[in-house]
């Protein structure tokens, strides 16, 4: 009877607290304690705060571990200095209604915020093997240089990723929701992506730490699917996989959240942001359908990640209208299966989805941005999608050696695509690399080797297959330790123009 008492007790405290608008979960019976699974109190103090109309939903100092949680509208969930909300190590916490979900899942609802100054931790690790490496999949390493040999580790993890075991999905979604704010918190060891915003409009992610696992594959930081009128500033993303992804729908992914909405995604905003990723650090589009557009980046620092900024068209959603601006950007080779191969920026249309009409890349800007890696940038259209109006301006890059320059230098990735000859290849490495483009600006930019040694290392500008190309006050040669390397190599192309003396040109049908 006491114990009846008490629940009943809880329950209309509260009831009450959420009439007043603010709603403790301690209050209401939550133990942080570490070692109680808190989902059913937790909930019931979100249904309570969002039938009284809404308001805030506390959790206090201590570590209160639960399944998924599903918040609605007009709540915010500030988790207080020294409080953590812990995810469960027990896959079954996360079965709801007979889906697979992560920690948060949040569907249908309007103005939503999530804030800190406490932690949201995913319990990443227990859904891991950590104790052996992923193996490449798709093509494999047929095709590279280095065949089976390709980012061979000697003992160890390397730079793994390890083994995911059957985990949660997306730790926090937001599906289909207006007026999204994250903000002010650490989000730490995600088991899958970290944030995932699909179909919504109007959010803001700013002054937080996402901080998982390197090793895992998958955890990536933000993913905007669809999503429109996004602000991003002020973060410190580092993961294992891609830090901020943007994407139109996803017809090959079948994740809670997705609904398949023909929205757009457009009118996103990054800045102020410091990101270290095993895969890009920004990745735009790979598997879409719906267009991408009217995307501005300042003021980013990208720092010991495999790739910096990746675009990719691969379904018939299109890219369009980008500024990158103020950017530093260092990236190295890895082990282990992560996507990309060092380059600082990588763009590239090749066809993943069959029956469709593939999508375009156009009217790119990077202007003020600084390179260091140990790959080049890499421009790769295709002829059923030229890429279109792409300009470098202001831009630095030096070409650094690698102590896995034997074991992974010298080849592309272009994963996901449908050729598997083209997923992963042995490829010269020119410190900056373009085919199949029309209008094409290089301006302004200046390349330097450091004692690169390989044979693989080559020109310093190498462009295939183009219509209208502008070079003009290029500072750089090609590789020093290759003698038969030009400053600048042309090949099948019309309408160049620049200041580029004809003695410094390898030109096969270029005309003006």
């Amino acid at each position: 009877m006491r114990f009846m008492h008490l629940i009943a007790l809880l329950g209309t405290l509260s009831i009450a607290s959420a009439r007043a608008g603010s709603v403790n979960i301690a209050e209401c019976g939550a133990s942080g304690d570490g070692k109680t699974i808190n989902t059913r109190t937790i909930q019931h103090a979100i249904d309570s705060c969002a039938a009284a109309g809404g308001g805030t939903v506390v959790v206090p100092r201590g570590v209160f571990l639960t399944g998924t949680l599903r918040l609605r509208s007009n709540i915010r969930l500030a988790v207080e200095a020294g409080g953590v909300l812990k995810g469960s190590t027990r896959l079954e916490d996360y079965m709801s209604e007979g889906k697979l979900l992560g920690l948060l899942y949040t569907e249908d609802a309007v103005n939503v915020t999530v804030t800190g100054p406490g932690s949201i931790d995913g319990s990443g690790d227990a859904f891991m093997d950590t104790l052996h490496a992923k193996n490449i999949e798709n093509a494999g390493t047929s095709f590279t240089r280095q065949k089976e040999h390709f980012r061979e580790v000697a003992a160890g993890l390397g730079d793994g990723p390890v083994v995911p075991l059957r985990r949660p999905f997306q730790m926090i979604i937001f599906s289909s929701c207006r007026n999204v704010v994250v903000r002010d918190l650490l989000i730490t060891n995600s088991p899958f992506w970290t944030v995932h915003c699909a179909d919504c409009d109007g959010v803001l992610l700013t002054a937080v730490r996402i901080w998982c696992s390197l090793l895992v594959p998958n955890n990536d930081g933000a993913d905007f699917t669809s999503c429109s009128n996004v602000l991003v500033s002020d973060c410190d993303i580092r993961t294992g996989d891609d830090c901020l992804v943007f994407t139109g729908y996803c017809r090959h992914f079948d994740l809670p959240g997705y609904r398949g909405l023909r929205h757009p995604s457009e009118n996103i905003s990054v800045t102020n942001c410091t990101l270290v990723s095993r895969s890009s650090a920004v990745r735009i589009g790979g598997f879409d359908q719906n267009p991408m557009r009217n995307y501005t980046f300042s003021n980013l620092t990208i720092h010991d990640s495999n790739r910096g900024i990746g675009i990719f068209a691969r379904d018939e959603g299109s890219i369009e209208n980008m500024v990158f601006t103020g950017i530093v950007i260092d990236t190295r080779l890895h082990t282990g299966d992560w996507w990309g191969n060092g380059e600082p920026i990588h763009v590239s249309a090749l066809r993943l989805t069959k029956g469709v009409t593939l999508g375009r890349i156009a009217n790119i800007r990077f202007r003020d941005v600084i390179c260091t890696g140990e790959s080049g940038i890499v421009v790769y259209g295709s002829p059923e999608s030229v890429i279109e109006n792409i300009a470098f301006e202001g831009l630095s890059l030096r070409v650094r050696k690698s102590p896995l320059g034997a074991v992974a230098g010298g080849n592309f990735d272009m994963r996901p695509v449908q050729d598997e000859s083209l997923q992963l290849f042995a490829h010269d490495i020119p410190a900056i690399f373009a085919q199949d483009v029309r209008g094409l600006t290089i301006r302004d930019v200046t390349v330097a080797w450091d004692a690169v040694t390989e044979p693989f290392f080559t020109n310093g500008i190498e462009v295939h297959r183009f219509d209208g190309l502008v070079i003009e006050g290029f500072r750089g040669t090609g590789a020093p330790a290759h003698p038969g390397a030009f400053p600048v190599l042309l090949r099948d192309g019309k309408g160049y123009s620049g200041d580029v003396s004809p003695g410094r040109i390898s030109a096969g049908n270029v005309g003006k």
